[in-house]
């Protein structure tokens, strides 16, 4: 009887003290069993990461420093090892941002999901979902060393998107807050082992808008259906990107089986229009579309508007003289003459006021160039 007794006892004390929560301690923790860490440099086997929850005080928010939201686990900040709860995902086709590389997670609080809108459109996310995008390059001279520049933030609150953004210090140890927008020149060594000269923008809080509003309301550009549902390699072995969100409990499981998809633009074993419409989605969608910056042109660039000719700006006029521009230039595509194609005019000028895109970028893209030119060469001459 004494025995029972003391059990009784001893299993009610123990609920009693686990269930003494502060009311002021902050949503942290996410759901159990995904430690990403896909893509993250963790060549040293005998490698441990103790691993405290991601720590999200949404009224607090944005925090001085990066490391306060302990998104990222180890001795070393800067090698972007991934906490508990975030979960890696990766566009078909990229945004380029002078050959910087990316890596982009997803953490949402726990119970809560993203909703399917439509294959074109962002995921209606929930309060408190937080999208976070590190950039940093593999080889900055003179040491040849691999830096990160900044990590971008856009977070939910209230039903809207905020932003915040942290540029990482010399002695990669922290990245701090700020928002005002600054340049970073330096010389790199991109994959294919040249060196370029860059003068890297990260972007103020206007700018981060300018690319990432409809109607004036700030919003995501890369989760979408359309340019998530492929394979991506993640600890436990390839799996669809929309399947895992689901199996994380970060999508709700009620997106459709068939979902239009954009193609990586870079696969050359793809038709050459889709890797130029999903070129032109990435690149430039984000502005040229109805509610965006550049609603206001005639062209519409978005992977679910960009699907005819006249819609790209083929044997359509443009619409203001561009400083510079040359004599006899009359159309955004000239079919069959990209050289004569204000389109690749402006994605190769360097000059700030002529430049496409407008931000993002201080270097021409040329593979890019490459591609939209190859692509409007190879169009029958029918403006003229």
């Amino acid at each position: 009887m004494y025995r029972r007794f003391f059990l009784f006892f001893l299993v009610i004390s123990i609920v009693v003290v686990s269930c003494q929560k502060d009311e002021d301690d902050p949503v942290i923790q996410p759901p159990s069993g995904n430690t990403d860490t896909s893509g993250v440099d963790t060549t040293d086997a005998d490698t441990t990461f103790t691993f405290e929850a991601v720590n999200i005080q949404l009224d607090l928010l944005p925090y001085e420093s990066l490391a306060e939201y302990n998104f990222f686990v180890g001795d070393n900040m800067s090698d972007l090892v991934p906490n508990e709860g975030l979960l890696l995902y990766e566009p078909i086709t990229q945004l380029f941002t002078d050959y910087a590389k990316k890596s982009r997670y997803v953490w949402m609080p726990e119970g809560t999901s993203a909703n399917y809108v439509s294959d074109f459109s962002s995921l209606n996310f929930p309060d408190g979902a937080i999208l976070i995008k590190n950039f940093f390059y593999e080889n900055v001279l003179p040491n040849n060393e691999r830096r990160v520049i900044e990590t971008r933030l856009m977070f939910k609150r209230n039903g809207e998107w905020e932003f915040a953004d942290y540029i990482w210090n010399e002695a990669q140890t922290e990245a701090t807050f700020d928002l005002s927008g600054e340049e970073k020149p330096m010389t790199v060594i991109l994959d294919n082992g040249e060196s370029l000269s860059i003068n890297y923008r990260v972007p103020s809080e206007a700018e981060c808008l300018t690319c990432h509003k409809r109607n004036e309301i700030a919003t995501p550009n890369g989760p979408k259906p359309q340019n998530l549902n492929a394979d991506l390699e993640y600890q436990e072995g390839l799996m669809n990107q929309l399947m895992k969100w689901a199996e994380m409990g970060y999508l709700a499981p009620t997106y459709p089986s068939e979902i239009e998809t954009m193609v990586n633009w870079e696969d050359e074993t793809k038709p050459m229009q889709d890797r130029v419409r999903a070129y032109l989605d990435a690149n430039c969608g984000h502005c040229h579309q109805d509610g965006a910056h550049c609603s206001y042109r005639s062209i519409r660039l978005s992977f679910e508007e960009n699907g005819r000719d006249d819609k790209i700006g083929v044997c359509v006029p443009f619409d203001e003289f561009v400083p510079g521009q040359p004599p006899g230039m009359e159309y955004t595509i000239q079919a069959g003459d990209a050289a004569n194609s204000m389109l690749v005019y402006r994605l190769l000028a360097e000059e700030e006021n002529v430049q496409m895109p407008l931000i993002g970028k201080s270097v021409i893209h040329e593979e890019g160039v490459d591609l939209l030119t190859e692509y409007i060469n190879s169009l029958e001459d029918i403006c003229n």
